[in-house]
């Protein structure tokens, strides 16, 4: 009786550690979507001013469609928003399908994560 009884719990334990392990790995691929897709925004500039040298600003629209085309690329869901014309929020959102927690009824875990990206005119390593 106590061997069943050890190994039912050393397969718990084991399905435990590879769930909540992919559960970290799901994570980490959200988070870094969301990096990369907070960067991809960041990086579209109203042109004008940012030639004429007056100011760096993200150009919304293309801004928007550069996470969300990111986003797309990468099979997430999330949601993009601008700040003050200079920053970029990216929150994703993605669900992991478990493989020993299904046994008792949990079939998948969520996760998210956020990132944002802030553009700066810098001059010799110098905000400005």
């Amino acid at each position: 009786m106590f061997a069943v009884t050890a190994a039912a719990g050393m397969v718990i334990l084991a399905g435990l550690a590879v769930d909540l392990g992919g559960q970290v790995y799901a994570r980490q691929h959200v988070v870094d979507v969301a990096r990369q897709a907070a960067r991809a925004a960041g990086q579209q500039l109203q042109p004008a001013p940012a030639i004429r040298g007056d100011a760096l600003r993200t150009d919304p629209q293309r801004a928007a469609a550069a996470a969300r085309s990111y986003l797309a690329a990468a099979d997430v869901s999330g949601a993009v928003s601008l700040h003050g014309g200079t920053a970029v929020t990216v929150t994703t959102t993605a669900s992991y399908s478990t493989v020993f927690l299904s046994i008792i009824g949990i079939n998948e875990l969520q996760v998210t994560g956020r990132a944002e990206a802030r553009t700066v005119r810098a001059v010799q390593g110098v905000e400005r």
